[in-house]
């Protein structure tokens, strides 16, 4: 039982990350979608949970929040695209994860008590950065999946 992390697909979602959501209970995706088939085609694998990124627009893109509080294992995590559009404390507000893409770099880390994952960019490769996916497993531990 492990729910599927991505963000930053711009519009293209590869074979090997829908090889590799399969069997997940659910999928957040933290912005950036990039094209409504890609949520399409990731609904067809598990439930998705999609914020907005700064890429998508249109009707289709205005019907994703912003930001999403969502239940996982029992824990409260929040999505954003833009980490730096955090308008909330996440520790006061009982958040166990801030879950965010947009600088397409793979991120778990701790920062004053918050902890923040960033599956990394599963769509175009964007300057240095890998193709990345990540699996949240039920002990809020977090598997990268490197892409080649």
């Amino acid at each position: 039982m492990r729910v599927g992390l991505v963000s930053d697909t711009h519009g293209l979602l590869r074979d090997e990350v829908i090889a590799g959501l399969e069997g997940v209970e659910s999928i957040l995706h933290m912005g950036d979608v990039g094209d409504p088939g890609v949520l399409a085609r990731l609904e067809a694998i598990a439930p998705v949970h999609a914020v907005r990124g700064n890429v998508d627009h249109g009707a289709w893109a205005r019907a994703l929040p912003e930001t999403a509080v969502v239940e996982v294992f029992g824990k409260s995590l929040y999505l954003l695209h833009i980490v730096d559009h955090l308008d909330l404390d996440p520790a006061a507000a009982g958040l166990a994860l801030v879950l965010h893409g947009h600088t397409h770099r793979p991120r778990d880390e701790t920062v004053r008590g918050v902890r923040y994952v960033n599956p990394g960019s599963c769509g175009p490769r964007r300057f240095d950065q890998p193709v990345s996916f990540a699996y949240l497993n039920p002990d809020l531990t977090v598997e990268f999946v490197t892409l080649g």
